[in-house]
C-alpha cells in the first residue's frame, strides 16, 4: 500500500513543471504592470495602462536619468565584472553579472543605436529595471550578459553567436534568452535564422524593436521559440501597427505559437525597456512548450 501511495506521489512530481526553472520573486510589487486595459488573443495580447507622471517621474529621482533607490538593490555589483572575450569571430567586450559556469540559464541584452554594454547594467537608468534583471539572473542561479558588437549586420550576429556559445558551452544546461533593445532587434532575427544558435534559444524579447517577416521560416520558428514583444502606443521609430500587425502573422501561421505582446499604451520608443516584467515574461518562457 504504502509503496502504490509513494509511486503515485512521485508520478504525481514528476508531472508537475519544475520549481527551480521558475525565478524566485524580487521586488515584483514595484515591477509588475500597472492596470490591463484590455486583452486579446486569448491573453496573448494586452494593452497596459502606461502613465508618464506615474512611471517615470513619480518613480525617478531624476527623470530618466536616477531611479528611486527603492527599485534597486547594489549588492549584485560584487557578482559583475567587464570581460572581453577573444572568439573566432573578433574581441567581444561585454559585462557578466552572474555564474560564468553552470549557470542555470543564461540572459543577454543586446542595446539599440547608440548604446553600448554599459546601457544593459545602468542600476538607475530606465527605472531600476536593468537592475532588476541583474538580481534575478544572480539570485536564481543564472548569468547575464550585456555585450558590445560592432553593428547590427552579420558581423555583430558572428560576435552575438560567438558568445552565446562560449557561455553556454560553460553551462549546458542553461536556457538561453536573448533581449533586442530598438535596432539590436536585427540581431534577434539574425541568430533566430542561424541553425546553430537557434538551437540553444529558449526566447527572444523584442522591445521596442522591428519585425521581420524572414522569421516564420526561420530554425527558432519551426522550435517553436517563444517570442515575446513589448511596444509602446506611441513608439515614432517603430510604429506599434507594424509591429501588432507582424505579431498576429504569427499567430496566424501557427494559432497556438507561444507569442506574446504587451502594448504600453501611451508609451514611446523606450517604454518597453522600463516596464517589460522581465520576472512574468521569463517564467512563462520558462513553462513555454
Amino acid at each position: 500500500m504504502l509503496r502504490t501511495v509513494l509511486a503515485a506521489a512521485l508520478t504525481l512530481f514528476a508531472a508537475l513543471p519544475a520549481a527551480a526553472e521558475k525565478l524566485a520573486p524580487f521586488k515584483d510589487e514595484l515591477f509588475a504592470y500597472p492596470a490591463v486595459l484590455s486583452e486579446d488573443e486569448g491573453g496573448a495580447y494586452r494593452v497596459v495602462d502606461y502613465q508618464e507622471m506615474r512611471d517615470i517621474n513619480a518613480r525617478d529621482e531624476i527623470p530618466e536619468r536616477r531611479v528611486q533607490g527603492k527599485y534597486v538593490a547594489l549588492g549584485v555589483r560584487s557578482l559583475q565584472k567587464d570581460l572581453v572575450l577573444d572568439g573566432p569571430a573578433g574581441k567581444v567586450p561585454h559585462v557578466a553579472v552572474g555564474k560564468a559556469a553552470g549557470a542555470s540559464m543564461i540572459t543577454i541584452y543586446l542595446h539599440g543605436q547608440g548604446g553600448s554594454r554599459r546601457q544593459g547594467v545602468d542600476d538607475f537608468t530606465f527605472g531600476g529595471n536593468f537592475n532588476r534583471i541583474k538580481n534575478l539572473m544572480a539570485e536564481n542561479g543564472g548569468l547575464y550578459l550585456s555585450p558590445d558588437f560592432p553593428d547590427f549586420g552579420d558581423g555583430g550576429a558572428a560576435q552575438i553567436a560567438a558568445l552565446i556559445d562560449h557561455y553556454a558551452g560553460q553551462s549546458p544546461g542553461a536556457k538561453v534568452f536573448v533581449a533586442c533593445g530598438s535596432m539590436g532587434g536585427g540581431l534577434c532575427w539574425k541568430l533566430a535564422a542561424d541553425t546553430k544558435v537557434a538551437a540553444r534559444l529558449s526566447g527572444l524579447l523584442l522591445l521596442g524593436s522591428h519585425w521581420d517577416e524572414t522569421f516564420l521560416a526561420s530554425p527558432a520558428f519551426k522550435r517553436r521559440v517563444p517570442v515575446f514583444f513589448g511596444q509602446g502606443s506611441r513608439d515614432k521609430v517603430f510604429p506599434v501597427e507594424q509591429q501588432e500587425a507582424f505579431f498576429r502573422s504569427i499567430l496566424k501561421k501557427a494559432p497556438d505559437y507561444p507569442a506574446r505582446f504587451v502594448r504600453f499604451e501611451t508609451g514611446s520608443h523606450g517604454t518597453p525597456i522600463r516596464m517589460t516584467d522581465w520576472r512574468e515574461t521569463l517564467n512563462w518562457m520558462l513553462s513555454a512548450k
